[in-house]
């Protein structure tokens, strides 16, 4: 929890955690079956509404990047099958669409953007 900031860029605060807490599943500082800190304590450590926390909360279930529990806390989702064929191809466009979109919000060269993510990938394959 200590790694998440906050900064004046105009994005929206839920975004920015929801983004955050994404990377580091992504990365891999968060696993499959971690158990997530409390709305509360993230709320309280950052100095934000709770309801701003619960957004970005709510929106990581809604990925299925987590599993809220009731009465347990929130854990991070254990990562669904790999899609295969037209499900496959329909996803892949969106997210890549969305992305565009994205970068294209931000100022960010799409062509820079698929080489980095072109290197990422191979990184976490090897």
């Amino acid at each position: 929890m200590a790694a998440l900031r906050l900064g004046d860029s105009g994005v929206p605060i839920y975004v920015q955690l929801r983004e955050q807490f994404l990377r580091a599943i992504g990365n891999g500082q968060l696993s499959p079956g971690d158990q997530m800190p409390t709305m509360r304590q993230v709320a309280v450590a950052l100095k934000v509404d709770l309801n701003t926390v619960r957004r970005a909360y709510d929106e990581l279930e809604r990925l299925g990047a987590l599993e809220l529990v009731r009465g347990r806390g929130s854990f991070v989702a254990v990562p669904p099958p790999a899609m295969q064929g037209h499900e496959h191809e329909r996803e892949t466009e969106n997210l890549a669409r969305q992305t565009l979109a994205a970068a294209a919000a931000l100022g960010v060269d799409p062509l820079a953007l698929a080489d980095r993510i072109a290197a990422l990938a191979a990184q976490k394959e090897t």
